[in-house]
């Protein structure tokens, strides 16, 4: 940070003690993908299958952080851990509920929002100092602490003009030196530097690329403040792991995994630099760890992973310890990626599929070669000509499905903590006396769609009646104080609606989900339903990947989400899933 700033901090700090196309590649088995979806065919030339066989075991299953003494991250840390200096890669798939990984996504985003619920005093404390900064005006050059005092007066003294500066200095991209004539401005006057201040510099660092500066900060706070909060952790960790000193991010690591849980974040900076500085063994050992930990891994995780960096026999006797790992043995660990993601549904961004394409091609003497391609309407890969799998369920998977939907979530252990014993009974005698649905709508859900709530029953009434204009025989979820006349609930739009439809209302306290995926999957293969939800607690309870698998397929395949704002008078467009077809395929049957 500059020896003469380093020294007056110090000093001061003595008193002180924190929408495209789908692009997608799999491993023998298929993705969903629609019919025009661009894809990475990879094709294996080689006249020898067996040479091909791989084992395949490592395929892992699937389905917060916890904070410091001093507080959430704050707005630059959090930009910052979510990406925003990271250079993502594009994704080729549409932003649509049918995307692979959104349940998994929202439910990652919902943990997120709650985490930071807790801490609303500080939050609020850190929207009013970001909404401050944005009247300031950060100099372009460094001032002197003269000049920085004169400044503030002219703001009358302005509360926390210090943080709310600092993070002016951040928005504008300013230059480091400006933010140090800051600091020792700050240390001058008061005599301390606050945590939340030095945080707002680290990210100004981290964010900058001034690792030096990284490690006098990193001794400042851990000299200074009995501990750090997560986002300070975060930022240091991936500081150090883009350094020499990369072996000290995996030290913090393991350090604050005794007081909350590192994120997929944390774990993928310091599996990069393990990778990149040849430790696979390290790597891959963190990399288990995560995926123990139920998170998911961020795509350039996977990447680099991917990407791995050869070191020569001369590296590896003059390295610094690291250990590595055989090829066949990393070639494995990297098929058990490929299997993990085709089983969580997750298809690869742009930069990951070409890392992947770049991987298979690097094996020669296997002669693969990978093309961006399309499907057919039919299924057909353009590429290699072979038929993908279709998205519909056989008839054999369909009753194993239904039948498994039945014992773990309709009359699974919790089932009646959303209903009744009674009313479920009343419900399957209602279902039984009924002609097979074509539809089943969840009412509550689709009358929110507009998030209007004086409109709620004319907003499901113009979807029902577009539904009964099809010739659907229609069946509508509800609760029963739907009946109850009231602003959102108009009577005549209710009356309106149980002549267009079959209606089943539960007690108020009940959910509806058990009910929909009972009516649907009884009715037979050919029912539909309507809405937004995207079953990921019913997923959860699948005994066996197998099949939640099947329960994706069959959802993706069945179900329509009212797509657009509903209009009285107008016709309702659906989102829905069509005849797509799945998988990637190469000569010889081999599926990649």
């Amino acid at each position: 940070m500059g020896s003469t700033l380093i020294l007056k901090v110090r000093t001061c700090l003595k008193p002180f003690f924190h929408q495209g196309s789908s692009a997608f590649l799999t491993i023998k088995n298929p993705l969903v993908v629609t019919p025009t979806a661009r894809f990475l065919c990879t094709r294996n030339t080689s006249p020898n299958p067996a040479a091909r066989d791989t084992n395949r075991r490592n395929s892992r299953q699937t389905s917060g952080h916890g904070g410091g003494k001093h507080g959430t991250i704050g707005w630059a840390e959090k930009e910052l851990w979510d990406g925003a200096v990271e250079g993502r890669g594009n994704s080729f798939y549409p932003r649509s509920v049918f995307t692979a990984g959104t349940a998994k996504r929202t439910a990652e985003m919902l943990r997120r929002k709650e985490s930071v619920a807790l801490e609303d005093e500080e939050q609020d404390e850190e929207e009013s100092a970001r909404k401050g900064s944005g009247k300031l005006q950060p100099p372009d050059r460094p001032l002197s602490a003269a000049e920085w005092r004169e400044m503030k007066e002219s703001l009358r003294n302005l509360n926390n003009f210090d943080i709310k500066m600092m993070i002016a200095l951040f928005s504008s991209e300013a230059e480091l030196d400006i933010a140090k004539s800051l600091l020792t401005f700050v240390a001058m006057e008061t005599g301390t530097l606050s945590y939340k201040l030095l945080l707002k510099y680290l990210t100004l660092c981290v964010k900058g690329g001034h690792d030096a500066e990284v490690f006098d900060v990193y001794d400042i706070m851990r000299g200074s403040f009995s501990s750090l909060d997560t986002g300070a952790s975060t930022l240091f960790i991936k500081a150090f792991s883009r350094t020499a000193r990369w072996r000290e991010a995996v030290d913090m690591l393991h350090e604050i995994k005794r007081v909350f849980t590192p994120s997929s974040r944390n774990y993928g900076d310091v599996i990069t630099a393990a990778i990149l500085n040849g430790d696979t063994t390290t790597a891959w050992a963190l990399y288990d760890e995560l995926i123990e930990k139920g998170q998911s891994p961020h795509q350039d995780t996977w990447e680099a992973l991917f990407t791995r960096v050869t070191k020569s026999k001369e590296e590896e006797q003059e390295g610094d310890g690291a250990e590595v790992m055989s090829d066949s043995e990393h070639q494995e660990r990297l098929l058990g990626i490929l299997l993990y993601m085709r089983n969580n549904q997750i298809y690869p961004e742009q930069n990951l599929a070409n890392s992947i394409k770049t991987w298979f091609e690097s094996h020669t003497e296997q002669k693969w070669t990978g093309s961006w391609t399309k499907a057919t309407p039919k299924g057909v890969c353009r590429c290699c000509g072979k038929q993908l799998e279709s998205i519909q369920l056989t008839d054999e998977e369909y009753q194993q499905l239904k039948d498994r939907v039945m014992s773990d979530v309709i009359q699974g252990r919790d089932v009646f903590n959303k209903t009744t014993p009674e009313e479920l009974e009343r419900f399957k005698a209602f279902v039984k006396r009924k002609p097979a649905f074509d539809v089943v709508v969840d009412g509550l859900n689709v009358a929110n769609v507009n998030n209007n709530k004086s409109k709620l029953s004319e907003t499901l009434l113009a979807v029902v009646s577009e539904l009964q204009h099809q010739g659907l025989n229609v069946l509508v979820l509800g609760r029963k104080h739907m009946l109850r006349p009231s602003k959102s609930w108009n009577t005549h739009h209710m009356k309106l609606i149980q002549q267009k439809a079959h209606c089943f209302f539960t007690e108020n306290i009940s959910e509806d989900d058990p009910f929909l995926l009972y009516a649907s999957l009884h009715s037979g293969n050919h029912c539909r339903f309507v809405s937004r939800d995207l079953m990921r607690d019913h997923k959860a309870c699948m005994s066996d990947g197998a099949t939640r698998r099947l329960f994706f397929k069959w959802q993706r395949g069945h179900q329509l989400v009212v797509h657009g704002y509903v209009t009285a008078g107008r016709r309702v467009r659906f989102q829905v899933r069509t005849e797509g077809r799945e998988g990637m395929r190469g000569e010889a049957g081999e599926t990649y």
